[in-house]
């Protein structure tokens, strides 16, 4: 086998090239501190966030998650979807299909939740899920979709799941979400690609066994949250592929067959056999280091590279030539508490803007009659004063314009 050297391994600073990199010796703490400036920094700087989020840790806290996710995914928290109506579930083709999903994702949930509370959570992951795909009419439903949008929804709740779930489904999800399976064949046909250029033998020995690529399915399109039993697990991954290029879910199941090696091998050169022990991943993983060695073969094995092969040829990737636009349209965020500050002040000239036009003709006939009133009487009271008195009250207006407008 040809093993990948790992790179020396930096601070957060990272390459020049802004590719993630793994977290040095520092602690959780520093950590914090870390995502923290990033995340008040104007712009945010979110190529320390991309590079938190895939170190060792990802990102700590769930607390952290709610304000990160968003920004890696370029969600404004202060302008997020309204809750779904109950007119989103009527007339909808994949209505029943997206309940029975729901209904048997129990495993998903926290253990020891009341049924009362998973109920409620169930329902609104009916309505997250048919609210993204009514807003978008190209992208079609698939068995495992379900997995990804509870992972979000345990996280962020029920109004940012729907942000998070829309942008991903056109970005990092879009090739599983095409009428056929095509495009996901496509992107699972890179798996291959990348165990030879590491291990000729292993892939050579796969080939023979005509195993395929199927047993990594359910792996790729859930983001693996199907098949981990360990919430922390699940939740470690979606750190660090909302930090990545769509395809890194692909180079860290290259590195799962790639860790398990002596096991393929020592297995019988049989499909069957091959592909049941490839399915059932083991629940033990040394995840901190399989995500290293993913960003290691990223780095060395581009996309781009592989790609360049016959069988990778004939098929475009939407999530892939829409990548470079989504990655750049992140570097520009303002963080939150501008965002708050800005969403206020719109909120306030919305409101008093739009007070006059909101009331009926007969009530807005009444206040702009009562504003003339109002008018009529100032204008009546500084002739009544006399000119000396008007005099003081306009050199008055001239060094405090608002304190002479809060009288009148």
């Amino acid at each position: 086998m040809r093993k990948h050297k790992r790179k020396k391994q930096g601070g957060f600073g990272g390459s020049e090239n802004g590719c993630v990199t793994r977290e040095s010796d520092c602690g959780r703490k520093h950590k914090l501190t870390v995502i923290h400036q990033a995340l008040i920094r104007d712009p945010v700087d979110i190529e320390t966030l991309r590079r938190t989020a895939a170190t060792k840790g990802g990102l700590l806290t769930d607390e952290l998650r709610r304000k990160v996710w968003p920004k890696l995914l370029n969600i404004n928290v202060y302008d997020l979807p309204h809750k779904p109506g109950r007119d989103v579930r009527e007339n909808h083709k994949d209505y029943n299909q997206v309940v029975m999903d729901v209904r048997r994702s129990m495993k998903r949930f926290p253990k020891g939740m009341p049924a009362a509370e998973r109920a409620v959570l169930q329902e609104q992951l009916i309505d997250i899920i048919l609210e993204v795909l009514k807003r978008n009419p190209q992208l079609h439903y698939y068995q495992g979709y379900h997995d990804v949008a509870v992972t979000l929804l345990l996280v962020v709740g029920e109004r940012m799941t729907i942000a998070l779930l829309d942008k991903l489904s056109n970005v990092h999800l879009r090739d599983f979400m095409d009428a056929t399976m095509d495009s996901t064949k496509h992107i699972l046909n890179y798996l291959m690609p990348i165990l030879e250029q590491v291990d000729v033998e292993l892939h050579d020995f796969m080939n023979r066994a005509e195993v395929g690529t199927i047993f990594a399915l359910s792996w790729l399109i859930t983001w693996y949250g199907h098949v981990l039993s360990d919430f922390k697990h699940t939740l470690r991954l979606y750190d660090f592929f909302l930090a990545s290029h769509p395809l890194m879910p692909i180079y860290l199941a290259a590195t799962i067959v790639l860790h398990r090696e002596k096991e393929v091998k020592q297995t019988e050169c049989d499909m069957a056999m091959v592909h049941h022990l490839l399915s059932q991943i083991p629940q033990n993983l040394p995840y901190e280091l399989l995500i290293g060695q993913a960003q290691d073969l990223f780095e060395q094995y581009p996309p781009s590279l592989l790609a360049k092969r016959a069988a990778l040829q004939s098929r475009k990737s939407l999530s892939i030539s829409s990548f470079q636009a989504f990655h750049l349209s992140t570097l520009h965020q303002r963080p939150d508490s501008v965002l708050q500050r800005l969403t206020r002040a719109q909120d306030s000239t919305t409101s008093r803007h739009g007070l006059e036009a909101s009331l009926p003709a007969a009530q807005g006939q009444l206040w702009r009659e009562g504003n003339r009133m109002m008018k009529m009487a100032v204008w009546g009271l500084s002739a009544t004063l006399g000119a000396a008195v008007f005099a003081v009250a306009q050199t008055a207006m001239d060094w405090g314009p608002d304190l002479i407008l809060q009288l009148f």
